[in-house]
């Protein structure tokens, strides 16, 4: 884990390309997380996923001029990028590259015992989708990676390619939900070495055909690998665990979750945390983004977002 200061010596980048890369990320359902997590002035916040920065950046606009928020990425590249797009926000804003499921020790790090609200947005920043050198789109062609920290772990090539089509299948079950696993586990070691998206998308749709409607036919196999090579349900079971307890007295917890794995795991979660003393499931229901937010942002489509709050002491429910 590594933390990145406001003040620190960061490259320099051309004003118009931060602009640019700013403008591609819209935050999902931006204001509903913001009124739910209600900043205040003296308030301290986590952003438990970094990305391009526009939760960051909401959190401190409505918690100035004192609030504090430490913002939370796995990706140093994105820690970076954004950190110089926020610079001007100073000692208010710390920024840590390291896992949201290790939020305790972060806290530690950061000298706080319990905060005022988390947000964690499990989706793929635009950043990152639209970087062919990253390989989490099918839509682009590039080398097979998917990891959020590039210096470290296996990489979706290495899993593709070193794999026994059993165990390559099972991810494609687990993970994504792909009732055809086996099939294209099978295709995939039949067209070893598969080094680029390109390649990998191909031999999906050698099995389940070309694309007629809805999702693209690798959209399943893409997901399972990428949440195999972060472990990230793994980091977001340690993270509903954990989160809850550090929240001070009405504090609020917000997820917001794009698929059927990430959604099942905060609402058993929630739910398990609302039943103890103290604690109250927010949403009843997951909240969705509208069709004029989902006109401007399709990623928005599949957004389902949770909340949770610890109560004031001796508050029912």
């Amino acid at each position: 884990m590594a933390t990145m200061a406001m003040d620190s010596a960061l490259v320099s980048a051309d004003e118009d390309d931060m602009e640019r890369d700013a403008s591609r990320h819209k935050p999902v359902l931006l204001d509903t997380v913001v009124a739910l997590l209600r900043p205040g002035a003296s308030g301290r916040y986590v952003d438990a996923t970094l990305g391009g920065g526009g939760y960051t950046r909401a959190i401190l606009e409505a918690s100035a001029p004192s609030g504090r928020v430490i913002s939370i990425d796995r990706d140093p590249e994105a820690a970076k990028r954004t950190g110089m797009r926020l610079e001007d926000e100073g000692a208010r804003l710390s920024i840590v590259v390291g896992s949201f499921g290790d939020l305790r020790s972060h806290l530690d790090e950061a000298g706080l015992d319990h905060v005022d609200g988390i947000v964690a947005d499990l989706g793929l920043s635009s950043d990152q989708l639209d970087d062919p050198d990253r390989g989490f789109a099918f839509s682009v062609d590039g080398p097979l990676d998917m990891r959020f920290d590039t210096s470290s772990g296996a990489s979706a090539y290495d899993l593709v390619n070193d794999l026994s089509a059993e165990e390559l299948a099972d991810i494609l079950w687990l993970y994504g939900e792909e009732r055809r696993s086996r099939a294209i586990a099978r295709r995939i070691i039949d067209r070893r070495p598969v080094k680029t998206t390109r390649e990998l998308r191909s031999a999906v749709v050698s099995v389940l055909g070309p694309r007629k409607r809805g999702a693209d036919p690798a959209t399943r196999t893409f997901q399972a690998l990428r949440i195999a090579v972060n472990e990230e349900l793994a980091a977001l079971d340690r993270l509903i665990e954990t989160a809850p307890s550090l929240l001070a007295p009405n504090g609020r917890l917000v997820i917001v979750s794009y698929h059927s794995l990430e959604d099942r795991a905060v609402k058993h979660g929630f739910r398990a945390w609302g039943k103890k003393p103290g604690y109250a499931v927010v949403t009843k229901k997951p909240l969705t983004a509208d069709e004029g937010s989902v006109s401007e942002n399709p990623r928005a489509r599949s957004a389902k977002l949770r909340c949770l709050e610890r109560l004031e002491e001796g508050e029912a429910e």
